[in-house]
């Protein structure tokens, strides 16, 4: 039972854990990465899908995307649909792909956005340490209710407390990681 309970935590865990990977990844630093893309939609055939759906994006250069969607009558919608990203980018369109430069971060800009690493971690460690919380309990109960005894109760804990542990140094690390490539000149 115990054993089962953890295992459930580190699947959720594992799950939040690759949520905040993407959300960290879609943060723009100022180089060139089609993940930057992933949230926006364009409408296909009156279906909102992804930007990645509906064109080949190439990153030729560290601070250009190519952008050439499979359709050509798609060219002026998915124009669009990066313009209303709200992501400070201005494609050029030559006809038959967009050319999308990647402006340098200023530096009140690379601020905000190592602040807004910070409050993004501080999430994240807050929902592990959540998850934690509520296999604690759970573990608690079992042993309240006689169905596991009371060193198996402390070893379940233990267990728990080392994958919070890892989960938020793996989370602390990619934060790192990513401020610094933000906070790079």
């Amino acid at each position: 039972m115990v054993k089962d309970a953890l295992n459930d935590t580190a699947k959720k865990m594992k799950a939040s854990a690759e949520h905040f990977r993407k959300e960290i990844g879609l943060l723009r630093t100022g180089r060139a990465n089609i993940s930057i893309f992933e949230d926006i939609k364009v409408s296909y055939y009156g279906v909102a899908t992804p930007v990645n759906q509906v064109a080949t994006i190439k990153v030729p250069e560290p601070t250009l995307l190519v952008v050439q969607p499979y359709d050509p009558s798609m060219l002026e919608p998915v124009d669009k649909a990066i313009r209303g990203a709200d992501l400070g980018l201005n494609p050029i369109n030559d006809g038959k792909l967009l050319r999308v430069p990647i402006p340098p971060l200023d530096e009140e800009r690379r601020r905000e956005m190592a602040k807004k690493i910070g409050k993004m971690l501080e999430e994240e460690k807050t929902a592990l340490r959540n998850m934690r919380r509520e296999a604690k309990e759970f573990i608690e109960e079992l042993e309240k209710e006689k169905e596991i005894t009371e060193d198996e109760k402390f070893s379940g804990i233990e267990q728990l407390q080392k994958l919070l542990d890892e989960m938020i140094k793996k989370a602390e690390e990619l934060a790192a990681a990513k401020e610094k490539e933000i906070l790079e000149l």
